[in-house]
C-alpha cells in the first residue's frame, strides 16, 4: 500500500513488558502500534520485556495494524540487545530514539539487516539534520518526540505549540520530500478530549499522517481527525467527475463550487478517496 494513502491516524504506544496491554491492543481500532522497550519499561524489566514482546508478536492477532518496535538507544546498555531481538521479531519496523545523524542509522542497520527503520525526532540536532535522516534508504518513518523536544528547547507549554513550529516544520518538509510517514507527538492530558482534538486538527492541517497516543481513550479522537471527512470525500468525488467531464469533451475548464479544478487537485482528490477506502478496509 502507498505510504501516502495507508492510514496512520492513530499510533498507540504499548509497553512491551505488559502481557495485559499487549493482549488488549489486539482489539483496539488503531492503525499502528509502537511496542515500546524504551521509556515504558523499567531497567529491571528490560530483558524480560524482549522475550514477552517477541512471544506476543509471534502469537500474532494484530491484523493489518503497522507493528513498530521502539528499542532503547544504541548508546545505552540495552540498545544492542534490543536491536538484535527486534531483528527476529515479527514486526514491520524498528524505531530508534533520539536520532541525530545517519551514523546512528548505519549502526542500527548493521544489527537488524534490511528491516525498515523509523526514527524518533526529538532533539534540536535531529531537527537540523532532518533532511539527511529522511533520505536514508532504509528509513520509512518519522515519529515526533515533542516531550523531549520541549525539554531540549526549554519552552513553556502553549496550546498552539508555537515554540516547536520550526522543528516540526523542518521534519515535515524532510518527510514529505522523501515520501516517508510522519506522525505527530503525544498529547499528555489523556482525559482532555477537547484539547487533544485541537492538537490533532492542528497536526492534520500541518500535514502529519497521524498522532502518537499514550492511552486507548485517545484513539477515537485521532481516528476522526486524521480521516477524510464526509465533506472532503464528497468534494473529491465531484472534483474528479468535473475534471473528467471536461477532459472527455475537450472544452472549457473544470469548476466545482466556484473554484477551478486542475490536475493537482485531482491527484489530491484521488489520494483522499484511496485513504478513505484503505480506512474502510482496515476497519472492516
Amino acid at each position: 500500500m502507498d505510504q501516502r494513502t495507508r492510514p496512520f491516524r492513530s499510533v498507540l504506544y504499548i509497553p512491551g513488558s505488559k502481557d495485559r496491554a499487549l493482549e488488549k491492543a489486539r482489539g483496539l481500532p488503531v492503525d499502528a502500534i509502537i511496542f515500546d522497550l524504551e521509556d515504558a519499561v523499567s531497567p529491571d524489566e528490560k530483558d524480560n520485556a524482549r522475550a514477552t514482546l517477541a512471544a506476543a508478536l509471534e502469537q500474532g492477532g494484530y491484523g493489518d495494524r503497522m507493528r513498530v518496535v521502539r528499542i532503547n538507544g544504541l548508546d545505552t546498555q540495552w540498545g544492542e540487545a534490543d536491536a538484535k531481538a527486534a531483528a527476529d521479531m515479527d514486526c514491520d519496523a524498528v524505531l530508534l530514539p533520539k536520532v541525530e545523524s545517519t551514523k546512528q542509522l548505519d549502526a542500527l542497520a548493521a544489527l537488524i539487516g534490511d528491516k525498515p527503520i523509523w526514527a524518533m525526532m526529538e532533539t534540536p540536532r535531529g531537527m537540523l539534520n532532518a533532511a539527511e535522516i529522511a533520505a536514508y534508504p532504509q528509513l520509512t518513518g518519522f515519529v515526533m518526540g515533542t516531550n523531549d523536544l520541549a525539554k531540549e528547547l526549554q519552552t513553556r507549554f502553549r496550546a498552539d505549540r508555537l515554540p516547536m513550529m520550526a522543528g516540526l516544520g523542518l521534519c515535515l518538509l524532510a518527510a514529505k520530500a522523501e515520501g516517508i510517514v510522519i506522525v505527530d507527538g503525544v498529547y499528555n492530558a489523556f482525559k482532555d478530549a477537547d484539547g487533544l482534538k485541537v492538537e490533532c486538527d492542528q497536526g492534520r492541517d500541518m500535514g502529519f499522517d497521524g498522532k502518537t497516543l499514550i492511552h486507548p481513550a485517545q484513539v477515537d479522537v485521532a481516528n476522526a481527525a486524521f480521516a477524510p471527512s464526509e465533506a472532503e470525500i464528497d468534494l473529491a468525488n465531484r472534483q474528479i467527475a468535473a475534471f473528467e467531464d471536461v477532459e472527455a469533451s475537450g472544452q472549457g475548464v473544470a469548476v466545482v463550487d466556484g473554484k477551478i479544478v486542475e490536475n493537482l487537485h485531482v491527484v489530491t482528490a484521488r489520494e483522499i478517496l484511496a485513504k478513505a477506502d484503505a480506512i474502510a478496509a482496515l476497519e472492516g
